[in-house]
């Protein structure tokens, strides 16, 4: 490999305009692909085969009605006072054209609702008026002697029987059950000052088309006056994320800060970047280019920009850097490219078949979005690789002797070169920093023991948004529960007709009321065949309480329920129903995917360093900071530490893919910096340093580079901490703060120590197993030797 590259790396140099026009003409036909074909992104995290979404199949197929995605628009009274008859109207004005929208199958006005509730009020205050007095006229009635025959008169009504009366007072009696579990929901607030108006869509609601978005939006900004406000919920509100943002920007500007400290020229800062944007740009236009025929989350080419941006940029500098110092010593332009190709482009291509293994193996998962997302981030990092390996050289060629600085034009071939004296670390200094390093990643990662995983609902988005404002308006005028309703089926075993179906729903809803987490429930309506139906259950918390969580998991475990002597299965579905399922198959699958990583990191550290022991800390330190990058997260996003100097505005459970993809792509990142660093070490052992010597040698050779590229992840990671969407910022945060702790603390300070304690231990290996395993030489030893670097002037 590391021959195939260097001869790639000078056939890039020789033909560099022509490397260079292939990669930008296909750079431009992706785009134009992009233009041409790409559609519409969800926001929708959803799992075929969840309980949720089998509960939504049932009831497209008996209840289609009940089936379709809902929204709402929060309504407020800015003054605080009771809305007028001057702005009722225009709200249903606002509702009525909202209605008339392609794609929207009903708008639900909340001052209909709350005058029917009343209306049903009045009419059960009636009707157990009624029914006393016929009970009462019933025990009054008594036999008497014939009265003398009368004139004729009309014929009276035939009195109530008993069986009648018992009837309609079952029939009441259950009416009343029903209309009081119903009492707490509310479409109006009690102040009368906000009220909550629901859209009826006829697909999903976390899938809709951008021009019915707009129009709805368009259609509430117009509406909005100074004492009235209209707050579409996320659903309706929340936007695609930005392909190209100000938190990429920054990152890159960063990113190239760092660079122009590092190699102190223009031209060589400048040079990763422009690889790394044209990688990322033939990623993410090819991806999009897709979306028209895949269906694509709307985080998924962000992510992949993400991550192709971050080692993008390091996979250039990586070579660039041995291309720099090949330079100095005197070795001839375009044999330093390909030589530098040859060996730091070998090593590129193999740390990056361990990010692209790990982003292919969240297929493994058996969750559909989440496979997605690791095939389009491995594509965006294979891509990197190539233009690393490709367009890297060409431009190298084409910036000449620029990437030096002048003085160290001035000093090419006279430069010392010389291996520095190296003493090897006191051993009790090397115990100190494995213990104090690992004792405190043990204490950053206790607040992982409480992680809970969910989605982001309105509470999370920034301060001011709609969807802010409608989840605070919410929770102070209705409760938090409204933000966490659930629609809970009742399947029966024998039909059931429009006029009897209270008898049937009444004990179902005496039971879901005599729980302490139900606030209300409303029967939605009953399926045409009569077996089924469906209620509206109020929990008292949000949807993403602990509380909600049980009381999801209590219902399904509770069915088949017995009510009123008779067994009825139960259902749950819903949006939070939904979020919990997502958030607890990804719980669910977590541990296996890290077993899998863990073991992939070990086969692969085994075949490239032929050790036993490096491969062991390497891993065990991978944990170490994947648990306390979790600690991380958890204590900022989930507990709510630093939350205002994060953008945290309502801590809560952290999103729920984010533990699996962190675990994917920083597991790849890991083995980047273990290879850079522990290759060098690798090296000198090999040609006859002692193993603690061989440790500082390598420690040398690779922490500038290995610095600058930490430096430069964490920045481009870190740039995406204070993007508009929540979950950006989320995944944003945990990608540098694992790679911060990972390269400074793990790979910087534990491996080196860990390695010195080993000494020759560390080195190794079984000779059966030795005889066995392919030959990587990442670090292109036998290619230097065929193409030795100028021996250097003192």
């Amino acid at each position: 490999m590391a021959a195939f590259l260097y001869r790639l790396g000078r056939f890039s140099a020789r033909r560099a305009w022509l490397v260079v026009s292939a990669w930008i003409v296909l750079l431009g036909l992706l785009g134009g692909a992009y233009a041409a074909f790409s559609g519409t992104m969800s926001s929708a995290i959803t799992i075929p085969g969840t309980p949720t979404s089998e509960v939504t199949d049932m009831l497209e197929r008996k209840f289609p009605s009940a089936s379709g995605g809902t929204g709402s628009i929060v309504i407020e009274s800015k003054t605080g006072d009771a809305f007028t008859a001057e702005q009722k109207t225009a709200i249903n004005d606002t509702l009525t054209a909202i209605g008339q929208l392609n794609g929207v199958q009903g708008v639900v006005n909340p001052f209909d609702v709350e005058a029917m509730r009343q209306e049903s009020a009045n009419q059960l205050a009636a009707a157990k008026e009624q029914a006393a007095a016929a009970t009462d006229a019933s025990a009054d009635a008594a036999p008497a002697e014939p009265a003398a025959p009368a004139e004729p008169a009309a014929a009276p009504e035939p009195a109530a029987s008993s069986e009648d009366i018992a009837a309609a007072s079952a029939l009441l009696t259950a009416s009343a059950t029903v209309f009081d579990a119903a009492q707490e929901y509310r479409t109006v607030s009690e102040s009368g000052a906000a009220a909550i108006a629901t859209i009826q869509f006829g697909g999903d609601s976390m899938a809709l088309p951008p021009d019915l978005k707009d129009g709805i939006l368009s259609a509430l900004e117009k509406a909005t006056t100074e004492d009235l406000g209209f707050y579409p919920s996320t659903e309706i509100s929340q936007e695609v994320p930005e392909i190209i943002g100000a938190a990429e920007i920054i990152g890159i500007v960063m990113a190239g800060a760092v660079l122009l400290i590092m190699l102190g020229t223009v031209s060589a800062a400048i040079l990763p970047i422009i690889s790394a944007l044209v990688g990322v740009g033939i990623a993410a236009t090819g991806a999009l280019a897709l979306s028209g025929v895949i269906d694509f989350l709307s985080v998924t080419p962000v992510l992949a920009i993400m991550l192709g941006l971050a080692v993008g940029i390091d996979y250039s500098l990586f070579i660039l850097h041995r291309h720099r110092k090949q330079l100095r010593a005197g070795m001839d332009l375009d044999e330093s490219i390909g030589l530098a190709n040859g060996t730091s482009g070998n090593a590129v291509a193999f740390a990056g078949s361990t990010v692209i293994v790990a982003l292919l193996g969240l297929n493994l998962t058996g969750i559909p979005f989440l496979g997605l997302m690791g095939n389009v981030a491995a594509a965006a990092v294979l891509v990197a690789i190539a233009v690393a390996t490709t367009f890297t050289p060409a431009l190298l060629k084409l910036t000449g002797m620029r990437v030096l600085k002048r003085s160290e034009r001035a000093s090419i071939g006279h430069e010392k070169h010389r291996q520095e004296p190296s003493t090897p670390m006191r051993t009790g200094w090397a115990i100190a920093r494995v213990v104090l390093a690992t004792a405190m990643l043990a204490i950053i990662a206790i607040p992982a023991a409480s992680m809970r995983l969910g989605l982001p609902g309105g509470e999370s988005e920034p301060i001011g948004s709609p969807a802010h404002s409608a989840f605070t308006v919410t929770a102070a005028q209705f409760g938090e529960g409204y933000e966490g309703r659930l629609l809970v089926i009742e399947t029966l075993p024998a039909p059931v007709t429009e006029d009897t179906a209270v008898l049937a729903q009444a004990p179902f809803v005496e039971q879901l009321m005599a729980r302490d987490d139900v606030r209300a429930v409303v029967p939605v309506g009953l399926s045409e065949d009569g077996t089924l139906i469906a209620y509206q259950v109020i929990p008292f918390e949000g949807a993403n309480a602990e509380s909600t969580a049980d009381l999801v998991n209590a219902l399904r475990q509770s069915s088949p329920l017995t009510v009123a002597g008779q067994q009825v299965e139960i259902g749950v579905a819903g949006s939070a129903s939904a979020a919990i399922d997502v958030s607890q198959r990804l719980a669910d699958v977590l541990p296996l995917y890290l077993s899998v990583v863990v073991g992939l990191s070990l086969i692969i550290l085994i075949i490239a360093f032929r050790s036993i022991f490096v491969p062991l800390i390497a891993s065990i330190g991978f944990v170490l900071s994947l648990f306390a990058t979790f600690g991380g997260l958890t204590a900022i996003y989930q507990w709510g530490w630093l939350a205002s100097v994060f953008g945290v505005t309502a801590p809560g459970p952290i999103l729920s893919f984010l533990p699996v993809i962190t675990i994917g792509i920083l597991f790849g990142l890991a083995m980047d910096y273990q290879l850079f660093i522990a290759a060098g070490m690798r090296e000198a052992y090999a040609h006859g340093a002692s193993a603690r010597i061989s440790v500082v040698r390598g420690f040398r050779a690779g922490r500038a580079v290995v610095t600058a590229a930490a430096i430069i992840m964490i920045s481009v990671f870190g740039g995406f901490i204070f993007a508009d969407a929540n979950m950006i910022r989320a995944i944003g945060f945990g990608l540098a703060f694992g790679v911060l702790v990972d390269a400074f603390i793990v790979r910087m300070t534990i491996i080196p120590a860990a390695m010195h304690l080993l000494g020759d231990k560390a080195w190794w290996i079984p000779r059966w197993l030795d005889r066995i395993l392919p030959n990587a030489d990442i670090e292109g030893t036998r290619l230097e030797r065929e193409h030795p670097v100028p021996v250097t002037q003192d």
